[in-house]
């Protein structure tokens, strides 16, 4: 008897994507990639994506949160909230030969982080009609809290283009070249005027990693930290100019407490912002300045 041989095992690297506490918006990013992204599942298979897809691998079978393993790559989105999380995760790294972070709630808590401020039972009881029901951690921790992290890719939400350097870089076994320079080298680059020089903005250009494409300055306006701490950011530089711009401690410490609020390198910014003297210009709270 002649037995059928098999299909023959595909050979591409596995990837797998992962949500986590998160708007889903990094996950977006990947997907918007369009042109990109149907070169990239050339070289990849995609093994877990629930976002894409609602089957696990080549076979068909129903995807699960869990998901089975192994893989290459794995992207990791959003922020550590629940016990059940916490559990997910390491889960996540032991199936995980890569495992890279992206955007600013898997990589410093994320805006949820907020909760870290205050007593999350406030919060539960302040929203929920039976807060007993709710199971969560008192804290939103960035993924690297419980695992080990390969790399971690910043930005609320990533940038695509960043995001395909990433993906590249580890299927191609070497180090990504995303660029660990401050907002202010992209303002240079495309012929952005200062906001803060022209026109006294508050702006966080100087201390924030790029990546962006310094889209808030070039609509007059500051940039707001979203895509977290430039490398070796000096800090207490930054809250004088802001303070001299305007913007009283309480407004330095909540523009610092956003999108990447429990960032190891934001750790002393209530202590820098109390330490600074105030100028005449602080008597009310103001904030980086909208489009009218």
């Amino acid at each position: 008897m002649v037995t059928e041989p098999g299909p023959a095992p595909d050979p591409r690297p596995a990837l797998a994507v992962w949500k986590f506490a998160s708007c889903d918006g990094c996950q977006l990013t990947l997907l918007d990639c369009e042109d990109e992204l149907l070169g990239l599942a050339d070289r990849v298979r995609i093994d877990h994506f629930l976002e894409m897809s609602s089957v696990e691998g080549a076979d068909g079978e129903r995807a699960r949160l869990e998901g089975r393993g192994p893989y290459d790559l794995s992207l990791a989105e959003g922020s550590i909230t629940t016990p059940e999380d916490a559990e997910r995760i390491r889960h996540v790294r032991r199936v995980s030969r890569y495992l890279v972070t992206i955007g600013a709630c898997a990589t410093a808590g994320g805006i949820q982080a907020l909760r870290d401020f205050a007593d999350v039972d406030d919060f539960l009881a302040a929203v929920y009609a039976r807060p007993e029901y709710i199971s969560t951690l008192g804290t939103s921790t960035p993924i690297s809290a419980h695992v080990p992290v390969d790399f971690e890719l910043r930005g609320c939400p990533i940038d695509r283009r960043q995001l395909l350097e990433v993906i590249t870089a580890y299927l191609s076994g070497r180090k990504p070249q995303i660029p660990s320079h401050s907002v202010c080298f992209e303002c240079k680059r495309r012929g952005t005027t200062c906001v803060t020089v022209a026109h006294g903005t508050p702006c966080l250009g100087p201390v924030t990693h790029a990546g962006c494409g310094a889209i808030c300055p070039a609509y007059g306006r500051g940039c707001y930290g979203c895509f977290g701490p430039a490398s070796r950011p000096n800090l207490r530089s930054m809250v004088a100019q802001l303070h001299r711009d305007g913007m009283s401690e309480r407004d330095i410490q909540r523009v610092f407490h956003t999108f990447n609020a429990t960032a190891p390198e934001h750790a002393l910014i209530p202590e820098l912002a109390a330490e600074e003297p105030h100028s005449s210009r602080t008597g009310s709270e103001t904030r980086p300045e909208r489009p009218a």
